[in-house]
């Protein structure tokens, strides 16, 4: 019976992911926005909040703040007074686990550079959704900060930040972003001093500031109807603040090209190449995802794996990738290979992306590209985990609701000529940073 109950699940699950997504959007009165799909599949609701509250928004010489404050919701809950003139009571860190496991909710949680969110899986029976949602609606409007456990949390922070600075992908990956964004929050980075110089009373700031209603984007997938995902939206921001603007942030400036090498006891160089590119909203979008499937977004099949693998057997693997971001964000090649190697594998890589850059792709490879995208399209929304991900990004970042319905028509009307202008109007070889970690005679 179990059996067969699974695989009427899958099949409903795949159907539903090849239909239409129909996502509805509306505003809040207080100036929430809300995207909801309606899934009757299963009977749970996955539910996400994002805010401007990445690491982009972290005070000077703060850098970690933001993520500290998203890290600490979960730590405890202050007691609030109700509008009956009634009092939620305080919870702590201990509490809120046993309110999780009480209706075997998830609870979820992050900041990228971009965005600091939130998020819960639930059951969709009524009892079950209501206390999740409640309690995420309290653990995000009325965090405690508790003193003692802030300070663990940041030792812990401290101890990681230390532990990567052994790493060589981590002391590459640092000295990359440092490299093509300067001055620009993108290239800020946590360090024991920046954790250090963080107190209780930033994070308190940090949360009033950026966690306000005006500017939260709530995602809703579920077994519920339009009514129901309204007045979760509304009970979700109702106890926040409204938020004033904030200021506007710098623009991301082209890098003048760079290439710095950093000496490491490691037995392989690790080599990253790259630029900022692409900003969420750039209408290169397709064209730069289809080419760079090509080009090294493909595994074994791209270009990148074949010259410095298959060829001349360089490295295991060589790859790149474009990371869209609301401002330009970046286009990074990389690989790992023997210290003796890394001249020999940097060059045909840089050679290799010049090449392509010069030439786009051929019309045989486009076309593989082009099936392989969007034949595995279907893979990209299975699930309701993978559909809330896609809905949070097109609400976030102000995509057109139709975004998944028309993704794959996107993708099969480029041509050669588009792949080749656009990766043209992006990647231009002479602002390149490249980041050698571990190579042979660098200094420390």
């Amino acid at each position: 019976m179990l059996k067969k109950f699974v695989i009427v699940l899958l099949l409903a699950t795949s159907s539903f992911a090849q239909a239409a997504l129909k996502i509805q959007h509306w505003v809040l009165d207080n100036g929430a926005r809300v995207y909801f799909v309606e899934n009757r599949t299963i009977p749970m609701l996955d539910v996400n909040l994002d805010f401007d509250a990445g690491s982009r928004r972290d005070p000077a010489n703060k850098a970690g703040l933001a993520s500290l404050t998203n890290g600490m919701f979960a730590r405890g809950i202050a007691k609030a007074a109700l509008p009956d003139g009634g009092v939620e009571p305080a919870m702590s860190e201990a509490d809120i686990s046993d309110a999780i496991a009480d209706t075997a909710a998830q609870r979820g949680g992050g900041v990228s550079a971009d965005r600091g969110s939130v998020s819960i899986r639930t059951l969709s029976s009524l009892a079950e959704r209501e206390q999740s949602i409640k309690l995420l609606a309290r653990l995000l409007a009325h965090p405690s900060f508790p003193q003692d456990l802030f300070e663990r949390d940041k030792a812990r922070t401290i101890a990681s930040i230390r532990e990567a600075l052994t790493r060589p992908d981590a002391i590459a990956s640092k000295a990359f972003w440092r490299l093509n964004y300067g001055p620009h929050p993108y290239g800020a980075e946590s360090t024991v001093e920046s954790v250090q110089a963080a107190t209780r009373e930033d994070l308190v700031r940090f949360h009033r500031e950026h966690y306000v209603a005006n500017r939260a984007v709530v995602a809703m997938i579920g077994d519920i109807t339009r009514a129901e995902a309204d007045a979760i939206a509304k009970e979700l921001t109702r106890r926040l603040p409204q938020g004033a603007a904030l200021p506007e942030l710098p623009k991301v400036a082209a890098p003048a090209g760079a290439e710095q090498r950093i000496a490491h006891p490691a037995s392989q160089a690790h080599i990253l190449f790259g630029l900022p590119t692409l900003a969420r909203s750039d209408p290169d979008f397709f064209a730069l995802t289809v080419g760079n499937y090509v080009l090294g977004g493909g595994g074994f099949v791209s270009r990148l794996t074949r010259e410095v693998r298959e060829k001349r057997g360089l490295a295991y693997s060589a790859y790149s990738y474009f990371n869209p971001m609301a401002q330009p964000g970046p286009y990074m090649a990389g690989l790992q290979t023997r210290k003796d190697q890394a001249d020999d594998a940097l060059k045909v890589m840089r050679e290799t992306i010049d090449s392509y850059v010069r030439n786009g792709p051929t019309e045989e490879e486009l076309r593989a590209a082009k099936d392989n995208l969007i034949g595995g399209f279907a893979l990209r929304i299975d699930n309701n985990r993978k559909i809330l991900d896609h809905i949070a990004n097109i609400g976030f970042y102000e995509m057109p609701l139709d975004y998944l319905d028309t993704w794959t028509q996107q993708v099969a009307k480029l041509s050669v000529a588009d792949v080749r202008a656009a990766f043209q109007r992006k990647l231009v070889m002479d602002r390149m940073i490249t980041v050698v970690v571990g190579a042979e005679g660098a200094k420390p």
